[in-house]
């Protein structure tokens, strides 16, 4: 199972009841965050979530309403006594920016591992996610996320006596491992079925609609993506400032087909997005999240 929640839906600035971006993950006891906005420690107290477990954290991209509170957020973690590594994650120049934000926040019980994004796409392994970063077009380099949890195939009882594999042999076959015993030599495939459907979440902001996206979002259980405006002479603004429009962002869902998109990242002019509600269900049917919307996906039978 996956647990979400959207800790905050505001771009730019924040507003009252709406702190700036973050999302945060959780599976098996391990947690992510992907950016860390102004408020994203209080919306995490509001949904009674500690930053103690987060092992990742991912960044879009170094404009200060996505990364802000990140020294805040790594003094509470070390408050809490953690000592076990965090990893970060982002664009070029990540270890440079998180030095410089450091300066208020020099002296952790835990060391920081930086990962660097370099490509088009690239994938890296969590303790309980696949993370897949795709890069999007804003005015500095960008990235969405694609976060996913594979699934294994059924253990085949009828394979593994077939091929006589010994019964204390099945457990650890079953978690992916090689086992020798009396001379003979089990595999994991020679006992597991296909790999089933996992879970899929895709989340982007800051960017103007490309065909990556849909592209990254296809099938996915949950498209969260940014709806900066809702107004159509707010349009110009979105192109001159390599951000997306309500309408462009309905537009990559009809595309992708996910089973369930929400918009995110508003302006704060739009202190209102949910009058929109009606404009855009005829291109794909958006839903407009606000700070805290959470979700649970299972995987199917």
């Amino acid at each position: 199972m996956l647990e979400l929640s959207l800790l905050g839906t505001g771009g730019m600035m924040p507003l009252p009841k709406r702190w700036l971006t973050s999302l945060m993950a959780r599976c098996n006891g391990s947690s992510l965050l992907i950016d860390c906005g102004e408020g994203t420690q209080i919306a995490m107290r509001e949904k009674g979530w500690s930053p103690y477990p987060i092992d990742t954290i991912c960044f879009t991209h170094y404009h200060a309403d996505h990364i802000s509170g990140l020294p805040g957020m790594l003094l509470s973690m070390g408050n809490a006594e953690r000592t076990k590594p965090v990893r970060l994650i982002g664009p070029k120049g990540l270890k440079r920016v998180v030095d410089g934000l450091r300066m208020i926040a020099p002296e952790l019980p835990f060391s920081l591992e930086y990962v660097e994004i370099a490509g088009e796409v690239e994938t890296f392994q969590s303790e309980s996610f696949v993370i897949e970063a795709f890069k999007v077009q804003h005015s500095i380099p960008c990235y969405g996320y694609r976060l996913s949890i594979p699934r294994k195939g059924k253990f085949s009882v009828e394979r593994a006596e077939e091929q006589g594999v010994p019964l204390r042999c099945w457990n650890r076959l079953q978690h992916g491992e090689t086992v020798e015993w009396e001379g003979r030599i089990f595999t994991p495939d020679m006992v597991m079925g296909e790999a089933r459907k996992g879970i899929s979440v895709v989340y982007c902001t800051d960017t103007r609609p490309v065909s990556r996206i849909s592209e990254m979002a296809k099938g996915a259980d949950l498209f969260i993506c940014e709806g900066m405006y809702g107004e159509e002479d707010k349009a110009g603004n979105a192109k001159k400032h390599k951000h997306m429009t309500m309408e462009e962002a309905a537009r990559l869902g009809r595309e992708a087909e996910p089973k369930e998109m929400w918009l995110t990242h508003y302006s704060p002019s739009e202190l209102y997005p949910e009058q929109y509600k009606d404009k855009f269900k005829d291109i794909f049917p958006v839903k407009f999240a606000k700070d805290g919307w959470s979700r649970e996906i299972l995987f199917e039978d």
